[in-house]
């Protein structure tokens, strides 16, 4: 953890707003895992979940029906009531973000927009250390308010946590294989798992690698990478700032985790308080050694400068600077807007944009399992209205048919 002004402060907000994904060392490999399932099927899926999801030699790859309600059945009562209620404000938040279909109509012409689901989806659930029930929340319960029938869920190894939260959802199809080896099986299909139109969820690098390798054959959600922390304050409290450093160093030694300030003692204070608060916490020690810093900014309009330029996936801020934000994955406001509210139950989504990608785009949500599909319907009179302008444009292209399909309707007699 370091305290950076000047231009050290300044080298570091550049590089920070450089990175990228790392894909490109792993690219070659994942891209053999791909083509491998994507021609062997079911015979490379099941070689690679032995050999690195842990699949049993004679265990099913679908997990049935039967072991998914058991899971929520025996879930302790306290996991039960924590995943109900995180589910009931994730599908609140859902039903309000959802777009709704509309129609208006102006000189004859009659436009709006329908809003369709998705076929299919996949969704992506990491193993690894810890059951993240809150993944499978955050990528199944979007999909259902959207509508979308076909939801199927991939997880390596999944722990009965994981699948109790599955068991509420209602969830059907769930397979025990991970890694780029389930991607691969989304995008393309195999006999066991059918294809999807798209795929969500975080993952590891390799499973970042192979949604991009697919993404030109199946749609997905973004190439999300390590996970980014930033706060922005000149008068919060030290110890929720360093707390929020410290809770999102510990997803893994990769985090980016920042606090940027213009009070100099304020970035000395919260430093101490981030080394206390990490003192035993192996995996958020060596995050916050690696990849946390304190920035000393000028003012604080250099202050929120920089953390646009970062575009950080998670940012905490005052009221007073929440308009100043262009760039953010989720915003948290006000120093009780803890940054692990969002990670599990109050609402929005914590499949965020990393690496910059909140340049262009925000978090999961039901936006990404609907299709928006505009519909016109011209009178006749209201394509006379703008026949001119139709056929002066399509004939400056020269596409005389184009205006002669005008032209047609608009000179002939009414039937």
């Amino acid at each position: 953890m370091r305290i950076l002004s000047g231009r050290a402060a300044e080298a570091q907000v550049r590089a920070i707003a450089a990175r990228g994904n790392q894909l490109g060392k792993i690219e070659s490999r994942v891209q053999r895992i791909v083509e491998d399932v994507r021609r062997r099927g079911d015979r490379a899926l099941r070689r690679y979940a032995e050999q690195w999801d842990g699949l049993g030699a004679k265990e099913a790859i679908r997990v049935s029906e039967r072991e998914i309600a058991e899971a929520w059945k025996t879930a302790s009562p306290e996991l039960r009531r924590a995943l109900q209620r995180a589910a009931a404000n994730i599908r609140r938040f859902c039903q309000w973000q959802k777009p709704k279909e509309w129609r208006r109509t102006h000189d004859g012409i009659s436009l709006g927009a329908l809003v369709r689901p998705l076929e299919s989806v996949g969704c992506y659930v990491p193993g690894g250390r810890y059951p993240l029930v809150s993944t499978l929340l955050m990528t199944v319960i979007p999909a259902q308010v959207a509508g979308v029938k076909n939801i199927r869920v991939v997880s390596p190894n999944p722990q009965p946590e994981v699948l109790a939260a599955a068991g509420m959802l209602g969830v059907k199809e769930f397979f025990r294989v991970g890694g780029a080896q389930a991607i691969a099986a989304l995008a393309y299909g195999t006999k066991t798992i059918a294809g999807v139109d798209k795929i969500v969820g975080p993952g590891n690098m390799f499973v970042t690698a192979a949604k991009k390798l697919v993404s030109f054959d199946c749609a997905i959600d973004m190439l999300a990478g390590p996970t980014e922390a930033v706060v922005v304050s000149d008068d919060g409290n030290p110890q929720f700032i360093a707390a929020d450093m410290v809770c999102q160093a510990e997803h893994a030694p990769d985090t980016l985790a920042l606090f940027i300030t213009s009070k100099r003692k304020l970035a000395a204070t919260v430093e101490a308080c981030v080394k206390e608060m990490a003192g035993e916490n192996p995996i958020a020690r060596e995050s916050l050694a690696k990849n946390g810093s304190v920035l000393v900014a000028a003012s604080h309009r250099q202050a929120m400068d920089w953390a646009n330029r970062i575009a950080s996936e998670h940012i905490t801020v005052s009221r007073r600077d929440l308009l100043a934000i262009r760039n953010a994955g989720s915003v948290f406001v006000g120093d009780y807007s803890a940054q692990a509210a969002g990670d599990y139950a109050s609402g929005p989504n914590h499949v965020l944009p990393t690496a910059g990608a909140a340049r262009f785009r925000g978090g999961l949500s039901v936006m990404d399992f609907v299709k928006i599909i505009t519909v016109q319907e011209l009178s006749r009179s209201g394509l006379r209205k703008i026949a001119p302008t139709i056929q002066t444009l399509a004939l400056t292209e020269s596409l005389q048919a184009h205006a002669e399909s005008v032209r047609i309707r608009t000179e002939a007699r009414r039937a």
